[in-house]
């Protein structure tokens, strides 16, 4: 695996319901920053649908297969470039609709992650839960994908360190009201569990609902490595280090001071967090 790579993450606005427009906004902006040398760019959640529905059916004419058009399009684009990328969409499986991401490179589909955990705002009151934490296997690193309001249980983010993710990607919409996420859920779960977090919000008004961007790339040690502004579009980009996500011991003094935030749990005791509440 790679020592450095540059990642890329994309804040951008959303148009409700014109696929079209957001496809071919997102293929723009993974040319450019494939062609910067970025290995892995990530785009929003919802980035190609839109995120503010009043019902499942409003959102159908939004929605796409996985894998879909769009997979297979920006196949072709990390295909010529050697980049991955994660996009967030609304998946439609038969007549289910999933709030989903996806990861595409150069040799096509590679997973996608459905959304876990369902807050009652947007769309994600009339979509299904996802019922699966993976991890995916690129040739530089580990990465997991969670969803937004996902970062807010501290049990899944945890599932994914503990199956080896050196990267959680993270596709937002947060919108007004959710600045907890940026300001300190983001760095706990990153420290907590000593992995990148990469997490990639929007921007914009869409049906009176205010997106705050914020996008960030959080370091193992909990620190912000970058952070986009709050309102307008902007691309992040940064370079991170895979491998030193997996120093989960951390020796600051032999015997003296040392701690394993991994190593050092006491699953015995934590029995209750598997019962249904």
């Amino acid at each position: 695996m790679s020592e450095k790579i540059r990642v890329a993450l994309v804040q951008m606005d959303v148009r409700r319901s014109d696929k079209e427009a957001n496809r071919a906004y997102i293929v723009r902006r993974l040319h450019e920053c494939a062609e910067r040398g970025a290995k892995l760019v990530i785009f929003p959640e919802c980035a190609l649908s839109g995120y503010v529905f009043n019902s499942r059916e409003e959102s159908l004419s939004a929605t796409e297969s996985v894998p879909g058009q769009t997979t297979t399009l920006l196949a072709k684009i990390c295909k010529e470039f050697d980049v991955y990328a994660v996009v967030g969409l609304l998946e439609r499986d038969g007549d289910t609709v999933y709030n989903s991401a996806f990861i595409v490179g150069p040799d096509g589909l590679i997973g996608n992650y459905r959304k876990s955990h369902l807050p009652i705002l947007g769309i994600d009151r009339y979509v299904e839960r996802g019922c699966e934490l993976a991890v995916f296997d690129l040739p530089f690193a580990r990465i997991g994908v969670l969803i937004c309001y996902d970062v807010r249980f501290p049990e899944a983010a945890r599932t994914l360190a503990l199956r080896g993710a050196d990267i959680i990607v993270l596709p937002t919409n947060w919108p007004q009201g959710a600045e907890s996420s940026p300001d300190f859920l983001t760095r706990a779960r990153a420290f907590e569990n000593r992995v990148y977090l990469l997490a990639c919000n929007r921007v914009g008004t869409e049906r009176g609902v205010t997106f705050i961007g914020r996008s960030q790339a959080i370091a193992p040690d909990g620190k912000i490595l970058a952070e986009a502004n709050g309102d307008t579009e902007e691309i992040l980009e940064v370079e991170i280090e895979p491998r030193a996500a997996r120093q989960k011991r951390l020796v600051f003094e032999p015997g003296v001071f040392e701690f394993d935030l991994i190593g050092g749990r006491r699953p015995e005791l934590y029995g209750d967090l598997v019962e249904q509440g």
